[in-house]
């Protein structure tokens, strides 16, 4: 136990063995949707679902251990949502590539991710991220996760003449969202331990016992990985109309894994009096090289996880949370259908709670100076109304930029950050 707590620096983070093996626990039940939702996105694709869902289990367990043992923070990994959807919507079914030459340019992505993030080009890129844009970035994360959770547990559906609209909160699943999250403040004032964990099993439970949610066994045989293992066609990833889709899959995963981050290590109060965060080569890296791997196995870029501010608000401070979020995602390939008792209602509570605490880093935001505090509220309003955490980063970026120009504040925009916004203008208005 000394070793571990040594190793991880678990008693200089004010923190404890137990409390990160909860923590880890609480993060895996947020993210536990992604073994099941994966495999259903990239069958679209043609893709062996049984073999995904493995591929999934695997590649999350080896970006967690990277994470968790290499960069020693309390950030989990997994296939990324978003990206998978691009995978298969975007670039099979709309470009007419096959999976495989698909999988090629996530690969080719993730060498290149690997590459900057050893000549450190990544860590200069988003440590010239100005304030105003960081705190618009947990913020904005924060409005995602919240509208995310909302259409999990049908708060929030379909309105044709609105887009959106309120679901019927009379019906099992919205109530059961509105419970857990009651539940989990209720208990988190209280300074209960594990708060976000109680109150996800809760629900979980009572679905249980209402029969909303079915028994469905314990343990079951691991699909064969065979189908997707080793499949990916990098020569066909080398063709030219396939540019724009390998610059696609690096940008959206530089802004996400940046987002993701900022927000994690700030919620958990890592973030130094530098503004920098610790150990970013090594997570960056460590997100890189997951990616890399999880091509291999079969699936779709693996990113780092805002879920894990879940287990950040359990207490989770270190590598450890991380290293038992990926023992648990290997145990899933075991024990998938114990993992898929865990409805989709019974965490959207707890995201919701999450999504609440982020919102607290808007009382840093130098509201008095319109040039820092508007590009905050682009970053916190575009992030959830354009589904994408890279469109809003992108847009505040642009914002941020053009304004201090027009105000005459030159000084304040960096070379970084006139070189990306050149950049993020011209993904917007080409690609």
């Amino acid at each position: 136990m000394n070793a571990i707590e040594r190793y991880f620096g678990i008693n200089g983070e004010n923190t404890t063995i137990k409390t990160e093996i909860l923590a880890g626990v609480t993060t895996f039940l947020t993210m536990a949707y992604i073994i099941f939702v994966n495999p259903n996105v990239l069958a679209d694709a043609g893709m062996d679902k049984g073999a995904v869902f493995v591929a999934t289990c695997l590649a999350a367990a080896i970006g967690c251990f990277i994470m968790g043992f290499y960069a020693r923070l309390p950030v989990a990994q997994a296939p990324g949502m978003g990206l998978n959807a691009f995978f298969t919507y975007g670039v099979v079914l709309g470009m007419g590539y096959t999976w495989q030459t698909a999988l090629g340019a996530v690969f080719l992505s993730g060498c290149i991710f690997v590459l900057l993030s050893l000549f450190k080009i990544r860590e200069i890129i988003i440590n010239s991220i100005p304030d105003s844009i960081k705190q618009g970035v947990v913020a904005g994360i924060g409005a995602f996760l919240a509208f995310i959770s909302m259409q999990t547990a049908g708060v929030i559906v379909n309105n044709d003449a609105t887009l959106v609209g309120l679901g019927d909160m009379t019906t099992f699943a919205p109530a059961m969202a509105a419970l857990g999250f009651i539940i989990i403040v209720g208990l988190s004032h209280k300074r209960i331990p594990g708060a976000v964990t109680i109150g996800i099993l809760l629900v979980a439970l009572i679905s249980l016992i209402t029969g909303n949610t079915q028994f469905a066994g314990i343990i079951s045989a691991p699909p064969s990985i065979a189908p997707t293992f080793m499949q990916l066609d990098i020569a066909g990833a080398f063709d030219i109309a396939m540019i724009s889709v390998i610059f696609a899959f690096l940008f959206v995963d530089l802004f996400d894994t940046a987002g993701t981050l900022i927000a994690t290590t700030s919620q958990a109060g890592l973030i130094g009096k530098d503004g920098k965060i610790p150990n970013m080569g090594k997570a960056l890296l460590a997100d890189s090289t997951a990616t890399v791997a999880g091509t291999l196995l079969g699936t779709s870029s693996t990113t780092s996880y805002i879920e894990s501010v879940s287990g950040i608000a359990s207490g989770g401070r270190t590598g450890l949370m991380a290293v038992t979020v990926g023992v648990l995602f290997l145990l899933s390939v075991f024990f998938s259908p114990l993992a898929a008792m865990i409805p989709g209602y019974a965490t959207a509570g707890a995201i919701f709670y999450v999504a609440v605490l982020m919102m607290g880093t808007l009382k840093d935001v130098k509201w008095h100076d319109l040039t820092e505090a508007a590009p905050v509220v682009v970053v916190l309003l575009f992030t959830p109304l354009t589904y994408s955490v890279a469109d809003g980063i992108a847009l505040g970026f642009i914002t941020y930029t053009a304004i201090k120009v027009i105000a005459g504040k030159f000084s304040d925009v960096s070379i970084p950050v006139w070189l990306l916004t050149a950049v993020l203008l011209v993904k917007i208005i080409f690609l």
